[in-house]
């Protein structure tokens, strides 16, 4: 007599599971082969991305450049204002 330790609703997880599972190998042997078909085209499609992001990059670190100046010269310009009658003595014995 066999016992079954599972329920239906197992048995149609793992089948779907497997099905997703299945489904993503064959798209990636898909696409390994277009790769190895098109190489010159992927080659050029992997630049593109990878010139806009580092535009995109340049452009952020700019930016935070930008910023950092700005917070410098409003801290630099605050403590001038401090020190602007202020002189300092020191005395030697």
């Amino acid at each position: 007599m066999s016992f079954q330790f599972y329920s239906n609703v197992i048995s149609q997880a793992s089948r779907r599971i497997a099905g997703g599972i299945f489904a993503t190998g064959l798209m990636l042997i898909g696409f390994g082969l277009l790769i190895y078909l098109m190489p010159k085209f992927f080659a050029t499609l992997a630049a593109i991305v990878f010139f806009i992001t580092g535009i995109g990059t340049c452009i952020t670190a700019l930016k935070i450049f930008m910023a950092q100046r700005q917070i410098d010269k409003g801290t630099n310009n605050e403590s001038d204002e401090y020190r602007k009658n202020v002189r300092i003595r020191i005395e030697e014995h």
